[in-house]
């Protein structure tokens, strides 16, 4: 193969320049410091990825007896070989994996073919020191056999093109050496990812996938798809032990269980979405293997919760008892398309999920061997007598819709648990029990208008036959029986203002009861996953964070295949385009774009296919929309209008009458045009239809109704490409994991494993390419910038540049990543299968050492502040008990004071009574000696009845000794008491002299206040007598010839007037005599006198008045407390004292202020005087 160099990768780019100046700067600034690599420069050529070993040089190749030397561009100059490789091509396409392209790659005793159909490397054993090579070391081969299987075998001898081959089974068998293919060697048996195998050829991978069945592992790794095959019985691989294994890393073999794990950790890892993709062909296992991998969702996500886990059980079950039915193929075959897209919070808990279907409803019409929906049968196998007679119920054998295709039943299902399964199930999504009995009354009408029929009178018009059919279905449809017959058989023409009726004819009139009939039950379907769907509500803890779960039906391909199976394997092909661009395009795309050096692979894209279906305006689907709106459009005028504008597209074949077919992926099929338009033309959107099923009293026919007038008529086709669009678009957002169902035979019996059934359904999934991709290719790829955001923190060198290319590339050559193993991009690192784990490994280990760390200091910290909480918590606790105790003993001791008080008093009371007794026989006593005394002669008489007592007190002497014995225990319990009394006393006695002498402490305190209080009012009267002694003296003179003054009145010492205007004068102070000459001079000093006087004896009573009452307060006996009484009465003397003191000083003044006037008027008389005398 030449390979040349594209012209964009000749010429340098800036950036490259730019990368390249920025790499030799580095270089010169850090010589001596070991560098990351820079990023890779554009290859020149896309050259081959280097061969895996090496047993011959690579110009050496072996042809015949002939040896030529190969150009490293891989061309032989010898034309005649060039012919033999085209023959051998075409030879190879009848025998071979395959049939794309022939590739040499001489690195080995052998050459390598590539085929087209597998798109794997197909070997070839030539040349005679290939066939030596293989003799001497006794090397396994495959043969063809002439029937086509393969045999292994090991080569005795060649002759020519023909090969002697000893067979296992040891026979000896001819064959060309076109027909023979390396055999893996026994330690590659039964591995479980073909990535390992050594020859990657059809038997190798067929025994391979057969010896696993055989042994029960029927899932095996082809790279990042799952291979799944079908079983056909229970193996115990599912279940509580397989979820834990699984999630605790103890189990690595494949399972659904790894693919369902993968997602969970990828979408929790890198926050993106995920989706798991489930295909196959009709009866390998898809829907079972979508429970599987939701069981693990739920158990992963429900965190043990149980409850989750059998919602989504229950929820299975309503989707399969009204969406699945039994086919030829399959006894659980979905017919419908769903993605279930669960919600995560987050913690990676499931807060909800949502389910989304592609449908179309198949009521009407059956296949041989097939059954309808599976809730038709568990309802007539099922329900209660109740329930079969409200809704008028028969046998399965009366109703046409059931018994068109002859099977009834299907062997190992029991309908009737199936259907108490399923009331379980509604239940537990919170269908009430009232719309239950409305879904089973239109389950029941739909079968009541499968038995309606037609007939045609006499002027050939159709009318409906009113039998039981008629009644049943109009009462459960809420109508009445002549509404129903008019809906069937008449079609309403608006013509201007007018409507005329026109009658259907008969094959019109099946159509319409039909067509009824599939748009109740798919409306029904619709109704009832809005209710799902309701129970299922995204709580408001989701985090966008999702994994969406897509079960479509498979690919069919029958002996007749009609419009069923035309959307259906236009599905397939959508699915499939899906699967290749992610798989193969986007994949090479992206190491073209990042400058990896990279061998293309090819395969098999589906591409024009699909546009066979959707260009517009010339595809199948547009097409058949137009041939469906007009009115005298045929089957015929459709395929033939087919032929006229698809003839040039390679993947369309036109055939005689209404057939032609369709080249898909998985192979050519042949369709039938025969009904596709009327199955196309939505016959239900009349409006009298519509119209008719909102006048039904049933409240969810009346829904229906109001649903279909909101949404947009459409054919049946456009729908149905509308809803897969919507179901694409979203997988589109997520990153896809594939799981490929195998149906190992079509008897649907384990044990039985098909080869060229197998053959065929990994040809049309393209294993063998995928696992060539995933062997030279890099599975695992991140950004420069995630991978460094990721695994920065693992380097612990200081040395390493910031930018994330350069901590990348340390981190893998610190963790010891062999360079083979990964490659740098332009803008992502690109990771062969199984270094991520490696790294993966690595960063759980430091992380789980940060958070030992983590958990010990934060321990520490905890450990610390319960110990200082706990101090305060028993510190607290000591204070409240102390308080309780305290309060506890305080009423303790009240009622013990309390106690003491009633005992004192019953203790008076004894002795008072003792006293009084005693008193009275001492009076009794005396009287008797007085008596003797007087009366002599009666003394005789009187020891005689004394010595009548003796007696008496012996009598009493003799009372038993148990008396005696239980008066001593009575006497040591009081004395037991008395001494618990006595003891209580003295503690009570030790705490009253505690209280003793704090009252005696405030006694003292007491007294020394009432000192300083006597101090200080002692310092006022002296201060007033000082005051009164000064008055006295200034008066003197005048006191002479008026009044006597008294010269042996003493002031008091020790009080103080604080009047600082008094306190100007002294007693030594002289004092101006008052002239007495004039009469009113003399009046004037009289009165002064008098006033003076008075106030003398006031001081006088009211010094001696505070000086008694202050003597008595002092005057407290030694050992009593002084109380409050005599407080507050000393606080009360003070205060009448102020108050006294106040009033005097009044009158002081005013005295003063007389005083001052007499001596200013003496002082000018005197004054006039002199001046009278010098006149």
């Amino acid at each position: 193969m030449v390979l040349s160099a594209s012209p964009c990768s000749l010429t340098r780019s800036s950036l490259e320049e730019m990368l390249d100046s920025l790499r030799r700067r580095d270089e010169e600034e850090e010589k001596k410091k070991d560098l990351p690599p820079a990023l890779p420069a554009r290859p020149a050529s896309r050259a081959r990825l280097p061969p895996a070993r090496r047993l011959l040089p690579n110009d050496f190749k072996i042809s015949g007896s002939e040896r030529h030397v190969v150009p490293q561009n891989g061309v032989s100059a010898n034309e005649e070989s060039e012919v033999k490789e085209s023959d051998l091509e075409q030879e190879r396409r009848r025998c071979g994996f395959g049939s794309k392209r022939l590739k040499k790659d001489v690195d080995s005793p052998y050459v390598a073919l590539s085929s087209s159909d597998s798109s794997g490397k197909v070997w070839e054993l030539e040349g005679d020191d290939s066939i030596s090579y293989f003799i001497k070391k006794k090397l396994r081969v495959w043969c063809r056999q002439p029937r086509g299987q393969w045999e292994l075998g090991m080569i005795q001898s060649t002759s020519g093109e023909q090969a002697f081959v000893s067979l296992s089974n040891g026979n000896v068998m001819k064959v060309d050496r076109s027909e023979i293919l390396p055999a893996n060697p026994d330690v590659l048996e039964d591995v479980d990812d073909l990535i390992q195998l050594g020859y990657l050829n059809e038997p190798s991978v067929l025994h391979n996938l057969k010896s696993r069945y055989s042994q029960g592992m029927i899932y095996s790794k082809a790279g990042p798809i799952l291979i799944a095959l079908n079983p056909f019985k229970d193996l115990q691989m599912n279940g509580n032990d397989y979820v834990s294994a699984r999630s605790q890393r103890t189990m690595n073999s494949p399972h659904v269980y790894a693919i369902a794990d993968a997602a969970y950790n990828k979408m929790i890892r890198d926050e993106v979405n995920q989706s798991i993709i489930i295909s196959g062909e009709s009866g390998s296992g898809k829907t079972e293997t979508a429970k599987i991998a939701l069981q693990y969702l739920a158990a992963l996500g429900g965190g043990g919760n149980c409850a989750i886990e059998n919602e989504f059980l229950q929820i299975n079950r309503i989707l399969e008892a009204f969406g699945n039915a039994k086919t030829s193929r399959n006894n659980n075959s979905s017919r419908f398309g769903k993605l279930i897209e669960i919600h995560f919070g987050c913690t990676g808990k499931i807060c909800g999920a949502k389910i989304q279907t592609c449908k179309h409803s198949r009521v009407v019409q059956l296949a041989r061997d097939e059954r309808s929906y599976h809730i038709f049968y568990q309802l007539c196998a099922g329900s209660s007598s109740d329930l079969k007679e409200k809704l008028n119920l028969r046998a399965v054998s009366e109703y046409k819709y059931l018994v068109q295709s002859d099977c009834m039943s299907v062997d190992g299902v029991d309908d009737a648990k199936n259907f108490d399964q399923l009331m379980e199930a509604l239940d537990a999504v919170r269908i009430c029990k009232e719309d239950q009995e409305l879904i089973f009354k239109i389950l029941a009408a739909i079968l009541w208008l499968g038995n309606i029929s037609f007939q045609v009178d006499k002027e050939n018009h159709i009318e409906v036959v009113e039998d039981e059919a008629v009644t049943s279905a109009a009462q459960l449809m809420g109508c009445s029986s002549q509404d129903l017959m008019t809906a069937l058989c008449t079609h309403n023409i608006q013509a201007d203002e007018d409507t005329i009726a026109k009658n259907l004819t008969l094959s019109q009139a099946i159509e319409r009861r039909d067509a009824i009939a599939k748009f109740i039950y798919a409306s029904l379907f619709n109704w009832l996953l809005d209710q799902v769907n309701k129970s299922l509500e995204v709580g408001k803890k989701c985090t966008g964070k999702s994994i969406s779960i897509l079960d479509l039906y498979g690919f069919q391909t029958f002996q007749k295949n009609g419009f069923e199976q035309f959307y259906i394997n236009y599905a397939n092909e959508r699915i499939q385009q899906h699967y290749n661009r992610h798989l193969f395009k986007l994949e090479q795309e992206d190491y073209e774009l990042d400058g990896i050096d990279w061998t293309k692979v090819d395969f098999e894209d589906n591409q024009g296919c699909l546009d066979l279906f959707e260009k517009k305006p010339q595809g199948l689907l547009s097409l058949l929309d137009e041939e469906s709106n007009l009115p005298n459009a045929s089957d015929l005028t459709f395929a033939n209008k087919l032929k006229h504008h698809l003839h040039p597209n390679p993947c369309f074949k036109g055939e005689r009458g209404r057939a032609f077919r369709v080249r898909h992926y998985a192979g050519e099929v042949l369709y039938d045009t025969n009904g596709f338009l009327e199955k196309n033309r939505d016959t239900t959107s009349s409006d009298y239809c519509i119209q008719f099923l909102s006048s039904c009293n049933c409240e969810l026919l009346q829904l229906f109704s109001k649903m279909f007038n909101q949404s947009q008529k459409q054919s049946v086709a456009t729908k149905f490409k509308v809803q897969l669009f919507k179901l694409m678009h979203q997988l589109e957002s997520t990153m896809p994991h594939f799981i490929r169902c195998i149906a190992p035979n079509t008897k649907q019996l384990p044990g039985i494993y098909d080869e060229s059934l197998v053959l065929q359904q990994l040809r049309c999934c393209g294993v063998p390419e995928v696992v060539r991709l995933s062997r030279a290719g890099y599975s695992t790829r991140m950004t420069h910038q995630e991978f460094s955001r990721r695994y920065a923190f693992m380097l612990s060198e200081t040395n390493v540049s910031n930018n994330p290319l350069s901590i990348s590339v340390a981190a893998l050559q610190k963790f010891n990543i062999p360079s083979e193993m990964y490659h740098v991009g332009y803008t992502k690192l690109y990771l062969r299968a199984g270094q991520i784990d490696v790294l993966e490994n690595t960063r759980k280990q430091i992380l789980q050492g940060i958070l030992g760390i983590q958990k010990c200091f934060r321990g520490h910290q905890a450990r610390g502040c319960f110990c200082e909480l706990k101090n305060g918590v028993t510190t607290l606790q000591s204070f409240i008990r102390g308080e309780n105790s305290r309060r506890k003993y305080g009423v303790t001791e009240k009622s013990s004071i309390t106690i003491y008080s009633r005992k004192l008093e019953e203790i008076h009371a004894i002795i008072l009574l003792q006293s009084v007794i005693r008193g009275w026989l001492v009076r009794r006593d005396a009287s008797h000696v007085n008596r003797s005394k007087k009366y002599p002669e009666n003394a005789k008489p009187r020891r005689k009845s004394f010595m009548k007592i003796i007696p008496e007190v012996q009598d009493l002497s003799k009372e038993p000794v148990q008396n005696l014995l239980s008066a001593l225990a009575e006497l040591q319990r009081q004395v037991d008491k008395a001494d618990a009394i006595v003891e209580q006393k003295e503690d009570e006695y030790i705490e009253l002299r505690e209280q003793l002498k704090q009252s005696e402490r405030k006694r003292i305190e007491y007294e020394t206040k009432m000192k300083s209080m006597e101090e200080a009012w002692q310092k006022q009267m002296a201060s007033l007598q000082m005051s009164l002694v000064a008055a006295r003296k200034s008066l003197a003179p005048e006191n002479a010839t008026v009044q006597p003054v008294r010269h042996d009145f003493v002031l008091p010492r020790g009080y103080d007037s604080e009047d600082t205007s008094m306190g100007s004068r002294t007693p030594g102070e002289s004092t101006p005599m008052l002239s007495l000459s004039i009469p009113d001079a003399g009046r004037q000093v009289n009165g002064t006198l008098n006033t003076v006087s008075n106030l003398m004896k006031e001081f006088e009573q009211r010094t001696q008045n505070f000086d008694d009452e202050v003597k008595s307060l002092n005057d407290v006996k030694l050992g009593q407390c002084a109380n409050i009484n005599s407080v507050e009465e000393l606080r009360k003397l003070k205060q009448r004292f102020e108050g006294w003191k106040k009033q005097y000083k009044i009158r002081l003044r005013e005295t003063k202020s007389r005083l001052h006037k007499s001596e200013s008027e003496k002082s000018w008389r005197a004054w006039w005087g002199k001046l009278g005398s010098r006149a």
